[in-house]
């Protein structure tokens, strides 16, 4: 039987990506959104390739939302073998700005989501053979600017969420974590080359690069592989930057 993967925040940007590699290698993917357009043309798309997927409107960051997607998936498919933790949202405002329902509201949906959909998607995990949970963080993670602060806490909060999991989980449910650098999800013209020399990779990165490396630690090439982060970013955070 096809693996059924659940993508959070699969609409548009590096979820699409994810959403696009897992159904052309064959699992069936459900989009959780709670961009009702996007997704649904994200959707339109991907059948009219004969890909199987579906969508549904979730605000990931609700404990009902998430409860009864669960639910709904496992009426409609019987099975569930990833979950990929991609919905993010920021708020990139100074401290004494930011205001602290903004604040939450990230923390909500970047991180405790990704909990959430553990604690609630494990249950059925626990069925599959291969069971995988991957969280996306990202390189904010472990190096931030001014006025960020919570986008690194989320993202920072979800290589220790992974860990923990990996451990409470282990072994029936393998769970990773990605950590993107610069990935352009708009339009790659609008890069500068200096922008591109930034990476000792030569290019700043696009969507696909995070969602190969998702398709691997899905796989079963990687079952002996758990509690990891993984930072895709071309080299960027090895590279000494000095402004001029």
């Amino acid at each position: 039987m096809k693996p059924v993967a659940i993508v959070t925040g699969a609409a548009q940007g590096i979820g699409k990506a994810i959403a696009y590699k897992l159904a052309s290698q064959g699992a069936t993917v459900v989009i959780a959104d709670i961009n009702e357009i996007a997704g649904k043309d994200t959707v339109s798309s991907m059948c009219c390739e004969g890909l199987d997927v579906a969508f549904f409107k979730v605000d990931v960051g609700r404990v009902d939302d998430v409860k009864c997607l669960i639910k709904t998936v496992k009426s409609m498919y019987k099975r569930l073998d990833w979950i990929i933790n991609n919905a993010g949202i920021s708020f990139f405002k100074p401290i004494d700005v930011i205001e602290i329902s903004e604040f939450d509201r990230v923390i909500d949906v970047n991180l405790r989501s990704a909990f959430l959909f553990a604690k609630y998607g494990a249950p059925l995990l626990r069925k599959s053979p291969n069971a995988t949970i991957i969280n996306i963080s990202s390189t904010r993670a472990i190096m931030s600017e001014p006025h960020n602060e919570a986008y690194s806490t989320a993202k920072a909060g979800l290589l220790g969420l992974t860990h923990a999991l990996a451990n409470s989980l282990g072994p029936q449910i393998r769970v990773n974590a990605i950590c993107p650098g610069w990935i352009e999800t708009g339009s790659p013209g609008q890069l500068r080359f200096e922008d591109h020399l930034q990476h000792p990779a030569g290019r700043v990165g696009i969507p696909e690069d995070v969602a190969n490396m998702v398709a691997f630690l899905v796989s079963k090439e990687s079952a002996f592989i758990t509690g990891q982060s993984f930072i895709i970013d071309g080299g960027m955070t090895k590279k000494m930057i000095y402004e001029e």
